[in-house]
């Protein structure tokens, strides 16, 4: 990867594809939960809660793509493209053996799992049919994580995108035949579902692997596959475990507060997967701004560009505030439509059209975590992030919600004052810790280890 091929990376031309991407995997799990909808909330409810168990695991083993992306970056930015391919191949096989191992350990123990969350009865029975499919096939999402967030180190955020295009189609089209049965194909609910989903994403594999295998111009040395570099195997343990770290905690307790919730009943938890699929609506400009300055940010860090990097990063952040505070109003506005695109039950409509309304508040705290926290990441400061995330969300975002929702019986409203002040609190300390500039020290040390 030559000099020009880094000039060519701005904000935008990084985000775009990024953006539709995103937006795109997230089409995914709503085509699922739309139409399933069409087949039975309880399904609905029943895959909104494995896919919180699944992803957990994939948190596990995104740590080693987390670490990947930083790393190739930053060696990219540094001219050193040869040990950028080294740290992909590497990356990649690290986790082809991690995941698959994690992949066993949903198959043989959904049902353990599922009890665990103390789910209602009506719908212990597809949650663990989708769960154990989808989950006994999960090391497929971590090898097609890794090989997605290398090619988009190098800059080929277009490639990625055309392959989550093609699965979110093959995806759909799966949905359709398991679930509508036309010309006589079996109606397979929530089981053809799964089916549907593993087999969109090995298809999306396949051709990311080819995809990486034709533009990485000879600099992937397979060899690394097998015979790992020590130092290779420490920067991507050093910066991936405690880069997933923070979302791994996050999804932690997100279980824990859907274990609250299902306390509340089965109306509650429907409402809650509803509701926050339209909000990830909301959150994917901030996922991909902040992606996207992620990986400038790397390679201006390789390139030793400290003072681009800040205001790179406060800029994305001022951009990201404004997109996803007008996004929340727009979809509030909107509220009874996108509701009623999911469900004609007037309880879930009404409780789900307030519960948007309080996310107006939410979002902006978000954007400061998403864009901030992969700035730091970008640098080499990624323990911060992890320690403060942590004490946050576990002291306040699940001990909030557990009191406000529970304890007072404010119910899902409840649960949404956690997530507003877990949010809020960690976006002002990490603005903080990046306006301080603690992370300069921290960027050149990573920058002289690489060079050595």
């Amino acid at each position: 990867m030559g000099e020009s091929k880094q000039q060519k990376l701005t904000l935008f031309a990084l985000t775009w594809p990024i953006f539709i991407e995103i937006m795109l995997h997230m089409l995914m799990g709503n085509a699922d939960t739309l139409m399933l909808s069409q087949y039975s909330d309880h399904a609905v409810a029943a895959v909104g809660v494995a896919n919180q168990i699944i992803s957990v695991i994939i948190v596990m083993f995104g740590f080693v793509a987390a670490g990947a992306s930083i790393l190739v970056a930053q060696n990219l930015g540094a001219n050193q493209p040869t040990t950028a391919g080294r740290i992909a191949v590497t990356s990649i096989s690290l986790n082809l053996w991690f995941s698959l191992f994690l992949s066993i350990g949903l198959y043989l123990f959904s049902e353990n799992i599922l009890v665990m969350m103390d789910l209602p009865n009506e719908i212990m029975g597809e949650a663990n049919t989708y769960m154990a499919i989808v989950g006994g096939f999960i090391f497929v999402q971590a090898l097609i994580m890794t090989v997605a967030a290398i090619l988009r180190s190098y800059g080929f955020t277009k490639d990625t995108m055309y392959v989550t295009i093609a699965m979110n189609i093959v995806n759909v089209v799966g949905n359709y035949f398991v679930i509508f049965g036309p010309f006589g194909f079996p109606i397979l609910g929530v089981e053809g579902v799964a089916y549907s989903t593993m087999i969109s994403r090995f298809l999306g594999f396949v051709a990311l692997l080819l995809i990486l295998i034709k533009r990485s111009n000879k600099q992937l040395p397979f060899t690394s596959f097998f015979k790992y570099k020590k130092e290779h195997v420490k920067d991507l343990l050093g910066i991936g475990v405690p880069s997933a770290g923070e979302q791994l905690s996050y999804n932690g307790s997100q279980m824990v507060i859907t274990y609250f919730i299902a306390q509340l009943g089965t109306v509650a938890l429907t409402t809650k997967v509803y509701v926050q699929n339209i909000m990830m609506f909301i959150l994917l400009f901030s996922i991909a701004i902040g992606q996207g300055s992620q990986i400038l940010i790397g390679h201006m860090i390789g390139a030793g560009e400290v003072e681009k990097a800040y205001k790179r990063c406060i800029k994305s952040l001022q951009i990201s505030i404004i997109i996803s505070t007008v996004a929340a109003v727009i979809v509030y506005f909107s509220s009874d439509f996108l509701l009623g695109i999911f469900t004609e039950d007037t309880t879930i409509i009404e409780k789900g059209a307030l519960l948007l309304l309080v996310t107006i508040i939410l979002e902006p705290g978000r954007a400061f975590n998403l864009v901030v926290i992969n700035c730091l990441r970008a640098t080499g400061d990624v323990k911060f992030p992890v320690f403060v995330g942590i004490l946050s969300m576990w002291g306040v975002s699940v001990t909030f919600a557990w009191f406000f929702g529970i304890v007072l019986d404010l119910g899902l409203i409840g649960v949404w004052i956690g997530f507003i002040a877990d949010e809020w609190l960690r976006g002002i300390i990490m603005l903080h810790r990046w306006r301080s500039k603690v992370w300069i020290r921290k960027a050149f040390v990573k920058k002289e280890k690489s060079t050595v």
